[in-house]
């Protein structure tokens, strides 16, 4: 989508200076799935505007996660359209582009590149330890059935967190 490409273009990783040990670097990010429900307002973005709004020395990094949207099944031109629409929601909740960094997970090339990294570091046993993707494959007709990035989920999870050295992540209750 244009309006989150806009948004992301110039986020890169490495502008983040990790000189201070100081600075919290807070991290999270939400699926598009459109409009935001009172449960994601409650849950997450609520907190999240009260974070960036109590911030004096912490980085505030928030993200909508088009790539784990993909470990299901995806109409394309149904999540450019969620992608506006929750970028849009975002921004009508109170999420502030001058205290927070605002953008689309796939349009910074770090998520993809560590995630990949890290898959080769990870074994095929110990991405079989994770329960969700046993509970969600179970959904999507059983293990066989299931995405390769349902599978790999948790290891897109952690290069999101280590590409940004997050010191914090928040997650909706």
């Amino acid at each position: 989508s244009p309006l989150g490409k806009s948004i992301g273009r110039n986020l890169r990783p490495t502008s983040f200076s990790t000189t201070s040990a100081v600075t919290k670097r807070i991290l999270s990010g939400i699926q598009p799935t459109g409009i935001p429900h009172v449960g994601n307002y409650l849950g997450a973005l609520k907190q999240w505007v009260e974070l960036q709004d109590r911030s004096k020395d912490e980085k505030n990094l928030y993200f909508l996660a088009d790539l784990h949207a993909l470990t299901a099944r995806q109409d394309p031109q149904k999540l450019s359209e969620n992608i506006y629409d929750m970028t849009a929601s975002l921004l009508a909740c109170g999420i502030d582009h001058r205290k927070s960094a605002l953008f689309q997970q796939s349009c910074v090339s770090g998520h993809s590149e560590l995630t990949w990294v890290l898959m080769c570091q990870a074994t095929m046993g110990q991405l079989n330890r994770m329960t969700q993707f046993k509970t969600k494959s179970d959904k999507e007709g059983g293990q066989t059935a299931a995405n390769a990035g349902l599978f790999t989920y948790p290891v897109l999870m952690a290069a999101d967190i280590l590409l940004y050295k997050a010191t914090e992540i928040p997650v909706g209750d």
